[in-house]
């Protein structure tokens, strides 16, 4: 519990670092998640996003993100991805659409702290960005993620169905042609909170609130999200 109010305390801190001269956004995020066994080690992930514009006013954003995964053992696996990043910008003929494709990899390692189910992701990512200048741009950047699930029923030592609490939080770093993105080593922070459901071990969904907060060559942006996640697992 201590170590849960620490991180608590810890992800809204982060968020709170940019609120000075930062321009505030509402919006909406569809999150599907799925991952699929093939055998004892290998199996196959995918998501799939859309993001509004701010006020919900339309459709912003379109992710594709396929991937192979390794199960090193029960904790820990690893996943090599691409993605697909479609982002539609309003323009004076109408809206235009920048694309980003991304190679990613990625470490996950699985514990738990009595009924709570810990998860911790680390992710590379290469970027190939497509700009509104045509001055495309590759970048990298690296990304902490954890996420907590707490059962909200007693002595759930084996969770399997019931309702539950949902704490992540993400950081995101600039590791590489910082000066063509924002100028820093810090991108953004994504810290949110969640309640859900787990219908069977193979379905999750939940319902959420995410801050986050981007850094900015010029201005600094929030963005208050209202986010429907649901979780498959075959």
């Amino acid at each position: 519990m201590r170590l849960t109010l620490f991180l608590i305390t810890l992800l809204c801190t982060i968020s709170t670092t940019l609120l000075a001269q930062t321009i505030k956004q509402h919006s909406g995020w569809l999150f599907l998640m799925n991952n699929t066994k093939i055998n004892d080690k290998w199996g196959a992930y995918m998501d799939v996003q859309l993001r509004s514009a701010d006020q919900f006013d339309r459709v912003r954003n379109l992710m594709f993100r396929p991937g192979v995964t390794y199960d090193i053992n029960k904790k820990s696996q690893l996943t090599l991805g691409y993605l697909l990043n479609e982002t539609f910008n309003p323009s004076s003929s109408g809206i235009g659409t920048l694309t980003e494709h991304r190679i990613w990899e990625q470490y996950i390692y699985k514990h738990k702290v009595s009924t709570a189910n810990f998860s911790h992701r680390f992710r590379l990512e290469q970027r190939f960005i497509e700009r509104a200048n045509n001055e495309d741009l590759f970048a990298q950047r690296f990304r902490y993620f954890f996420r907590i699930i707490l059962p909200l029923q007693k002595d759930k030592q084996n969770f399997n169905k019931g309702p539950f609490a949902a704490i992540q939080n993400e950081v995101f770093l600039n590791i590489q042609h910082k000066n063509e993105l924002n100028g820093y080593v810090f991108d953004q922070n994504r810290a949110y909170l969640a309640a859900g459901y787990r219908f069977s071990p193979k379905l999750d969904i939940e319902l959420g609130y995410m801050n986050q907060s981007s850094k900015g060559a010029s201005r600094n942006t929030m963005n208050n999200i209202a986010q429907l996640a649901v979780y498959t697992r075959f």
